[in-house]
């Protein structure tokens, strides 16, 4: 029922994307040289307009887009007289810079909206600070750099003052490599998307994202992108909006690549020296309706948190938004693999009065290298009572406990036809004895736990809805060394709605996965 809820108010409110005629409108087609003034060309644009940029070509910002009449794209594209931009519906690459056009700006925002600004499409364009990979070491913990590479906010916050319509495309958005920049896109507003995108090198001391969001109401889209940035690689909410009663709504995560690279984790081979604030890889404070879908999560380890990579965790930032929520999320289909901790879940906050953490569906992800020599291995944490969770059809490795919960007992709960190893913790809480005397004490009202299969070791006894299998090589995976989970047909045949096979449906997971990074048994 929650899927189909989540479907229906995805259509009601997609995000629209210009058509594939947008560059075909009967607006002008102005060719920018380089050295020309490219903020005067966006202060005369018009509906319609198609502003193209010389591959190659670099221009100083910063850049402000301003309201223009009508309500026509603008489309601001790199011409590249080799067409080496990949084709529509294709990720970017680092390397397909060579047919991009550069946009930079010192300290400033490179691209930020006046107030209503709207209906602009970005397309095949490289956003950077204008230093980047030209600061010495020695003057790097002194210069300032660009803080948010684009800020789509209307700075003004009243009443139809929100930029809305706004879509990057095949662009490479990168942060200082040296400085580091906070963040790649600030989404506060409506009606935006980023697709088929590469973000990276987004990294601070104290915080930073490559996409985040707080102030705006969506819908919002981000598809296809590669994604990297040290405190979470994605996060909505974080800061206390300014309009009584907003959640950012109505967002679609789906088939993107979230990543830190190694070269941030002390200790590792491939550590740079660097000491950036390294936290979660997807986050979310304040945000209603959202559906995350055929992802691929991948590292995270304890630095300056715990270690989790997943985090629904709903926070009045600092004290002025008590209608604050997270509510109706559908995490699916998704790949969370060499992480220190899974998927952490608050019910309310802890500092400042908030609503309640309610509604979120958990199915058919695998999640594997949990723990370990990536941190905790805790599969999933429930803290202070979040509402109507729903965990079904999936398959977990990890080192530590299934579920630790802590607080008010958890209302309506399901648990069925997962996969998951056992270890000796299993489902604990907070002073109670793992297994059975946890479940009794920390689930109430409707509990429904049936059909999962635990493996490995413990002395923990249940009631009902386990079932143990001694060690992994009785569930005859694949080739869970190499990560694939997947099991012989014989296995899984029987796999129906009267009749459901535990684990992940990996058919369906793959059909998800249309992304670049997906794996070999897809």
């Amino acid at each position: 029922m929650l899927m189909s809820f989540m479907v229906a108010a995805q259509t009601e409110r997609s995000v629209e994307l210009p058509g594939v005629s947008a560059q075909q409108d009967a607006g002008r087609r102005i060719r920018v040289q380089p050295g020309d003034n490219l903020q005067s060309v966006f202060n005369a644009v018009r509906s319609g307009d198609v502003i193209e940029l010389p591959a190659g070509a670099q221009f100083a910002g910063p850049f402000v887009l301003p309201q223009h009449d009508g309500d026509g794209w603008v489309t601001i594209i790199s011409v590249d007289s080799q067409n080496r931009l990949p084709a529509a519906g294709v990720r970017v690459t680092p390397e397909d810079v060579v047919a991009m056009a550069t946009l930079v700006a010192e300290t400033e925002p490179v691209i930020r909206t006046a107030p209503a600004a709207a209906w602009y499409h970005f397309i095949g364009v490289e956003i950077r600070p204008g230093h980047a990979g030209n600061v010495p070491n020695h003057v790097a913990g002194t210069r300032r750099t660009v803080n948010n590479l684009v800020e789509l906010s209307s700075g003004r916050n009243q009443p139809g003052d929100m930029p809305h319509h706004i879509v990057f495309e095949r662009s490479y958005l990168h942060g200082d490599p040296v400085l580091g920049t906070r963040r790649g896109i600030v989404l506060n507003g409506a009606h935006m998307a980023v697709i088929d995108s590469h973000l990276s090198d987004f990294k601070s001391r104290d915080d930073a994202q490559a996409i985040a969001g707080w102030e705006g109401s969506g819908p919002f889209l981000i598809r296809n992108n590669y994604l990297e940035a040290t405190g979470e690689n994605v996060m909505f909410g974080g800061a206390d909006p300014s309009v009584a009663g907003r959640i950012p709504s109505d967002i679609v995560i789906s088939g993107n690549h979230f990543y830190k690279p190694l070269s941030w984790l002390p200790g590792h081979a491939d550590h740079d020296g660097s000491r950036w604030s390294v936290k979660n890889l997807l986050e979310l404070k304040n945000a209603s309706r959202v559906l995350i879908d055929g992802n691929l999560f991948e590292h995270n380890w304890p630095q300056a948190q715990n270690g989790f990579a997943i985090l629904f965790t709903v926070r009045n930032q600092s004290g002025r938004a008590p209608w604050s929520v997270v509510e109706d999320v559908v995490f699916t289909n998704n790949i969370v693999r060499r992480v220190g901790a899974g998927i952490s879940v608050l019910g309310f906050d802890d500092n400042y009065p908030s609503q309640r953490t309610r509604r979120l569906q958990i199915r058919n992800n695998l999640l594997y290298e949990v723990g370990g020599q990536w941190g905790s291995g805790r599969l999933f944490q429930l803290l202070d009572s979040p509402a109507g969770i729903e965990i079904s059809h999936n398959t977990a490795v990890q080192s530590e406990a299934i579920m630790w919960v802590e607080g008010e007992a958890v209302p309506d709960i399901t648990i069925t036809h997962n996969i998951f190893m056992h270890n000796i913790a299993g489902f604990s809480g907070t002073n109670t004895a793992p297994g059975q005397q946890s479940i009794d004490r920390y689930f109430s009202g409707s509990v429904t736990i049936q059909g999962n299969v635990l493996i490995g070791p413990g002395g923990a006894n249940y009631r009902e809805g386990m079932t143990r299998v001694s060690n992994i090589a009785g569930m005859e995976f694949a080739d869970p060394v190499d990560g694939n989970f997947t099991r012989p047909q014989q296995a899984v045949q029987q796999n129906t709605d009267s009749n459901p096979v535990p684990g992940v449906d990996f058919e369906k997971l793959c059909a998800a996965l249309s992304i670049p990074d997906r794996p070999s048994y897809c």
